[in-house]
């Protein structure tokens, strides 16, 4: 691994009372002084004790794929050697993580832990082991969600707010790092809202819990046990957990772990424009809103009107004031459904109602 962002494919409320000595008029000596520092950490055993037990490894396995030599492409021995070669490949292996969110057996986990796995096996701290089949997965969010067919209920562990965290807050991590099975660990919030280039949904918790290969689609704990991310990616100069690590908040998790659940997929509102802020170096004119650098011939926003130079300054009466809070905006709207976008054009006030399309796959643009 890179020193760069790198995504990690191998992969009781428990907050206890702070516990000060007193003060009577002195001051205490230096090894009274420790002692009551030391009394002042939190403790986390019933915390982990609840919510190991919801925790999984997740191990994978997929067929490496064979080239076909160019020489046989389009060639009547072409279709001989994939024959030859179908489930003949080496398998590969990757480990990761997951979490149950439904005693029924429906774990999340990250997309990139799954990827073009042909087989997926999950192992709880109790040994007991399962394979799992998917349920769906969103490239965009780097989310995914299996199903296992559970002897019995489950245990599971429910989602909370990531719109309450603080900087500074407690978090734990838990998961399978290094493929060593269950492990926690602890840290605080570090930042919120980090952009990190993954992709258009960027908005990651940063932590400094430490975070390693193997963690990947692990849930992040607040100190109530409820899951408020999960832990997708990590900065390292050597591999392993330098103290920054980033996870997909569980505000924005929740909804696309609900959209798979319904129907295995996800499906975003779509403009077809290439957007910039208005008062980034490079626009056209500064101001307020997104201006609208260039349009799709035959997009939603071209049928509707919208002209490069536009600047887009609300959606449906909500103000918008950056290319990321409109791409967001219009993905969070069902494909099919009107929405009025209030624009400027040469400074002349308007309202364009726009039928948003359908975001196209990744692959396509």
């Amino acid at each position: 691994m890179s020193q760069a962002l790198s995504r990690q494919g191998l992969s009781r409320r428990a907050f206890a009372g702070l516990a000060l000595l007193p003060v009577v008029g002195c001051a205490a000596p230096p090894a009274q002084a420790q002692r009551g520092a030391l009394l002042a950490l939190p403790d986390f055993a019933d915390l982990a004790e609840r919510v190991l037990p919801a925790v999984v490894s997740i191990s994978v396995t997929s067929e490496a794929r064979t080239e076909i030599p160019a020489e046989l492409r389009g060639t009547p021995f072409e279709r001989y050697f994939r024959d030859r070669q179908r489930g003949r490949g080496p398998q590969v292996m990757g480990a990761g993580s997951g979490f149950v969110i439904d005693p029924s057996g429906l774990v999340v986990t990250n997309n990139h832990v799954i990827g073009n796995a042909s087989r997926v096996q999950i192992t709880f701290q109790n040994g007991q082991d399962y394979t799992a089949q998917l349920v769906g997965m969103d490239e965009l969010t780097d989310l995914a969600l299996l199903r296992i067919e559970a002897r019995a209920a489950l245990p599971a562990v429910a989602w909370g707010s990531s719109a309450a965290l603080r900087v500074g807050n407690w978090v734990l991590a838990a998961g399978n790092p290094f493929g060593l099975g269950g492990s926690i660990t602890s840290g605080i919030v570090s930042a919120r809202g980090r952009e990190i280039g993954a992709g258009p949904f960027d908005d990651f918790i940063q932590t400094d819990a430490p975070i390693n290969p193997g963690n990947s689609g692990g849930p992040l704990f607040n100190t109530a046990g409820e899951v408020i991310g999960i832990n997708t990616a990590i900065y390292s100069p050597s591999g392993a957990s330098a103290g920054i690590g980033f996870a997909v908040p569980s505000d924005l998790a929740r909804g696309v772990i609900d959209q798979l659940r319904a129907t295995g997929r996800v499906e975003r509102g779509w403009l077809g424009v290439s957007v910039q802020d208005a008062g980034e170096p490079g626009a056209a004119r500064a101001g307020a809103g997104v201006l609208v650098a260039g349009v799709e011939r035959g997009s939603p926003a071209a049928r509707a009107g919208i002209r490069q130079g536009d600047q887009v300054i609300a959606i449906n009466g909500d103000r918008v004031d950056t290319s990321r809070a409109l791409v967001r905006g219009i993905a969070a709207v069902a494909p099919g459904q009107t929405v009025r976008l209030s624009v400027l054009r040469n400074g002349r006030p308007m309202d364009l109602p726009v039928q948003v399309g359908r975001r196209p796959p990744p692959s396509q643009g």
